[in-house]
C-alpha cells in the first residue's frame, strides 16, 4: 500500500530533478567536464528507475 502511493505521489516536485541537473552541470570547471557531465545525465545519473518496469 506505501509503494502505491509512493508511486502515487512522488517526493521531489516536479522541477527538482530538472534543477538538480542544472545545478550539477553549473559545477563544470571546464568544457571538457561540462560535456562528461551532459553525456552523465543523458544516460540517466539522476533518474531512477521505475520499480514495477
Amino acid at each position: 500500500m506505501i509503494n502505491l502511493l509512493k508511486s502515487l505521489f512522488p517526493a521531489q516536485a516536479p522541477g527538482a530533478l530538472t534543477a538538480r541537473e542544472l545545478a550539477y552541470l553549473e559545477g563544470a570547471v571546464s568544457r571538457i567536464d561540462l560535456e562528461r557531465r551532459e553525456r552523465e545525465i543523458d544516460r540517466g545519473l539522476f533518474r531512477q528507475p521505475h520499480p514495477y518496469f
